[in-house]
């Protein structure tokens, strides 16, 4: 069996990995002049492989798409992924925060060690080899430096990626390929990004570059759900961007999308309930100015006060209960998400309806959808690769499944 996956990305390369154990021959085509950009670049400042939470609040990071990752991640979860990288001479350690990393931070020595074994194992890349459809024929077609190549398979994985970071070869030029074949396809959006706010040119010039340290975070859905984080992001240019923010996004880019503006409420105190915040605040100031008595009275300074100063009246700013609200509970209001380009992820794709569990388009035996390019999406903080990872071995092991079963009733 002849198994033609197209995107070398974590989710291609482990549905090689797969479909090779399960005894098929496998190419890989990708368009790229080298296997893994987008891979190294996200471990350019620590390769965040995975994360050691319980399964079940793991679980909780795929929001409405948990029912269709669980099986993803019960045959091939985080602990299953720390001991395949330890098969690959990769020894993994567990961060403060949870995280999984490899022992020296790297992306670089696994993707190597990982080919090296493909190479070895059988499998034959095939780089600047860019996926142009289907010919008349239902050969697939493919731009390369020699020129153009249409060649059959008797199975095809597409692992493309999304529509994030286009220069390093997820550019969403998948989607109208698929489109002409009746494939249905949510659009593509920026997930894990920052949003637009419309700073003040003072705050701008004064608070970009600026960490936000430590925040609770409150967002809102359309639909009234509610999610609650802590954590930390940073100012920008334009916004707002990082860390909680990213785990917030699809709540805040939902919103923008229903409504036209979304709101993210800011608890710049976390560690201050709001009677105290109050009691403290109203303490006479003599005097001493209002950046002092914030700085003393409620530990607020540097960005926090500057983003009192951007977003409370003035009115507000001189009521001692009013503030401390304010402090608790401060409204930002967010324009848009920063553009798809930008994104370190990306929202939509594939729909699951048109797919069975092996991944498998329904209406196109033999072509399997893997990874990003799928409807789903996961905040940073290991929850992306590690579903990319197990979604590539579904692939794989389902396309040689099928395979088996085909040849098994043609006998």
């Amino acid at each position: 069996m002849h198994i033609v996956i197209v995107g070398g990305g974590p989710a291609g390369l482990m549905a090689a990995e797969a479909a090779l154990a399960g005894g098929a021959r496998v190419d890989l085509y990708d368009a790229m002049a080298s296997i893994g950009r987008k891979f190294l670049l996200a471990g350019k400042g620590g390769l965040n492989l995975t994360h050691s939470e319980p399964a079940e609040t793991f679980l909780t990071r795929y929001g409405d798409r948990r029912d269709q990752v669980a099986p993803w991640l019960a045959e091939f979860g985080p602990d299953a992924l720390r001991r395949w990288a330890r098969g690959l001479g990769i020894d993994t350690c567990i961060g403060s925060s949870g995280r999984v990393f490899p022992t020296d931070m790297k992306a670089a020595p696994l993707l190597r060690a990982w080919l090296r074994r493909l190479r070895q194992s059988g499998v034959t890349l095939h780089m600047r080899h860019r996926w142009r459809g289907w010919d008349e024929q239902g050969a697939l077609r493919f731009e390369t430096p020699d020129g153009p190549l249409a060649l059959q398979a008797d199975a095809v994985i597409l692992a493309l990626g999304g529509g994030s970071w286009p220069q390093l070869g997820s550019d969403g030029a998948w989607v109208p390929l698929l489109a002409k074949r009746a494939v249905p396809i949510a659009p593509l959006q920026p997930a894990n990004c920052g949003f637009d706010v419309g700073w003040s040119e003072h705050f701008r010039a004064k608070f970009a570059g600026h960490p936000v340290k430590t925040v609770g975070v409150v967002a809102k859905s359309p639909t009234g759900s509610v999610m609650r984080r802590m954590g930390e992001f940073v100012i920008t240019e334009t916004g707002v961007e990082g860390g909680v923010i990213y785990t917030v996004a699809p709540y805040l880019r939902d919103e923008i999308q229903a409504t036209g503006r979304g709101t993210l409420r800011l608890d710049l105190a976390p560690d201050r309930e709001l009677p105290r915040l109050i009691r403290d605040l109203s303490q006479p100031r003599g005097k001493k100015t209002m950046a002092t008595h914030l700085q003393r009275r409620a530990h607020i300074e540097g960005v926090k006060s500057g983003l009192l100063r951007e977003l409370v009246s003035k009115e507000d700013f001189t009521d001692p209960t009013r503030l401390a609200a304010a402090i608790k509970s401060l409204p930002l209001k967010l324009l848009a998400p920063r553009p798809l380009t930008e994104a370190i992820s990306t929202a939509g794709g594939v729909g699951f309806d048109a797919l069975d569990s092996r991944l498998m388009v329904r209406a196109l035996p033999g072509l399997f959808c893997t990874g990003e390019m799928l409807d789903w999406e996961a905040p940073t903080g290991g929850y992306l690769l590690t579903a990319c990872f197990a979604a590539g071995r579904v692939a794989g092991a389902g396309a040689v499944a099928w395979l088996t079963e085909r040849a098994s009733h043609a006998g």
